[in-house]
């Protein structure tokens, strides 16, 4: 078995899983819990689809990491050090904030500020969410655009 491949297609298989998931939170699923008329409905809503969400964005992301590395061990770590392989450094930093917000800030400190904001004033605090994972969004998108351009030779730089 040609394990590079096999680490190639699971390290897709689960960013398309992770990355589509935000997809689906940020354009379908905020703007439909912004629009609900009560706030306990909004609140109720979005943390039963958030945290269901959140358990699979930490499994992908840890299987985006181990398929990862592995290849990046496999292909040399020098490539690190090469402008034109650029979106591996993106693909690093996102998963670093990725990782970050879900394994460290959300559980330890973004729920209960969530919580408390959206008790305050939900609009504003879906409003901030909202904007939040829009910017997560376009700069994965910007890294995958950039991941599958460069891994068939279209570098740009």
């Amino acid at each position: 078995m040609e394990y590079l491949t096999l680490a190639r297609v699971l390290h897709v298989l689960a960013v398309v899983v992770w990355i589509g998931g935000v997809f689906m939170v940020t354009t379908v699923i905020i703007p439909a819990v912004k629009r609900m008329s009560s706030r306990e409905e909004q609140m109720e809503t979005f943390e039963k689809i958030e945290g269901r969400f959140s358990l699979q964005a930490k499994i992908t992301t840890l299987l985006t990491a181990i398929t990862g590395f592995y290849m990046l061990h496999l292909y040399g770590w020098e490539r690190l050090l090469d402008l034109q392989f650029w979106w591996i450094h993106a693909m690093i930093l996102v998963w670093i904030i990725f990782t970050v917000i879900l394994f460290i800030l959300e559980p330890f400190f973004l729920h209960s500020l969530f919580r408390k904001y959206a008790a305050e004033d939900p609009e504003k605090a879906f409003r901030i969410i909202h904007r939040a994972h829009w910017v997560l969004l376009v700069l994965s998108l910007i890294t995958i655009f950039g991941a599958v351009a460069g891994s068939h030779g279209w570098y740009f730089v």
